[in-house]
C-alpha cells in the first residue's frame, strides 16, 4: 500500500470517529469510544491494504510520455 492510500484511509477513520463523537450518544462512553477508535483504525488499515494495491501500474501512471522519433538517416 502506498503512503497516500494509507493517509486517506486514516483520514476516513478519523472522520468517522469524529462523527461518532459528535452524535453525543449516551451509549458511547469513553471506554467504548477507545474501542471504536481502535476498531476504525484497524479496519481502515486492513481494508486499504487488502483492497488497494499501491504497486500496480494503473495506480501510479506517468503523466508524460516522450514521443518516439523515427530515424530518417540511413
Amino acid at each position: 500500500m502506498c503512503a497516500v492510500c494509507a493517509m486517506a484511509a486514516m483520514g476516513g477513520a478519523s472522520g468517522a470517529r469524529s462523527w461518532l463523537q459528535a452524535q453525543h450518544a449516551t451509549w458511547l462512553t469513553p471506554p467504548r469510544m477507545k474501542v471504536a477508535t481502535v476498531g476504525l483504525f484497524a479496519a481502515a488499515t486492513i481494508g486499504s491494504s487488502v483492497t488497494v494495491s499501491g504497486s500496480d501500474a494503473s495506480h501510479h501512471q506517468t503523466t508524460h510520455v516522450a514521443p518516439a522519433h523515427a530515424s530518417t538517416r540511413r
